[in-house]
């Protein structure tokens, strides 16, 4: 793994300003090399949007201005990356329509009802579990704040690594679908833990295989309503991962 192919990941998968010229010779279609950097680009992002949050919410703002300031800076550092496909990926499965027409619905950029209510309640579970884990101490909270992006990243690989992309032809998700090997997809998945584990503990670790077994289940279920995986079911996988782990905190 090069430090071009790093930046290559971050510039895909975020919008953090880094020079064109980092990832000089890197292919697109090799992209799907990278994603053990994924761990690392996960935290790169909950460091910045976790710093925001510590410092709003320490600086006069409260924790429910902070847990807000968090919940924006991850979908400013993304733009909006991932959420668009959690949109997306609603609005196809809750048509209750042919595999096909479903597939027709997530390609539709106009939002639907479903995919409408699936940001809102997204947000809403966001804010809400970062303000429920605000009794934590200052730097305990800060720690898993930069973890919930890590869960979120690590575990995307378990929507690429021996699925099918669910389109005819090529697209985002087609980098990634199926492309993966066993070694980069258990690289990323034990890097994530590993990491998490690190940062926040047994209690964050616990919180990250929690969130590895709901992905698995959502992964099959996708494949199994849409006959594979797309660029959007990741974007969904994404940020059910980041909810499902800050959720987790709370109970586990």
């Amino acid at each position: 793994m090069s430090l071009a192919m790093l930046w290559a990941t971050l510039r895909l998968m975020s919008r953090i300003p880094v020079p064109e010229k980092w990832a000089d010779g890197v292919e697109f279609r090799q992209l799907a090399r990278g994603v053990p950097w994924f761990v690392l680009v996960g935290a790169t992002i909950g460091a910045l949007a976790g710093l925001l949050a510590l410092v709003v919410s320490q600086t006069g703002g409260g924790i429910y201005i902070g847990a807000a300031a968090y919940v924006l800076a991850l979908v400013l550092l993304t733009g909006g990356f991932h959420l668009d496909g959690l949109a997306d990926t609603c609005d196809g499965i809750f048509s209750a329509r042919s595999r096909e027409r479903m597939l027709e619905i997530m390609k539709d950029s106009r939002l639907g009802t479903f995919g409408g209510l699936a940001l809102v309640f997204a947000i809403l579970l966001k804010v809400l579990a970062v303000i429920g884990l605000a009794h934590l101490p200052a730097k305990e909270w800060f720690a898993l704040l930069v973890c919930a992006p890590i869960a979120g990243r690590a575990a995307l690989v378990l929507g690429m690594y021996g699925q099918r992309y669910a389109r005819e032809g090529e697209g985002m998700g087609s980098l990634y679908i199926g492309q993966v090997s066993f070694r980069n997809a258990a690289l990323t998945l034990l890097g994530g833990a590993l990491v998490v584990g690190l940062i926040a503990g047994l209690h964050g670790l616990a919180a990250m295989l929690v969130t590895y077994v709901v992905i698995y289940g959502l992964v099959h279920y996708l494949r199994g309503r849409l006959g594979g995986q797309t660029g959007d079911t990741l974007g969904a996988l994404a940020e059910t991962a980041e909810i499902v782990f800050l959720l987790a905190l709370l109970w586990v």
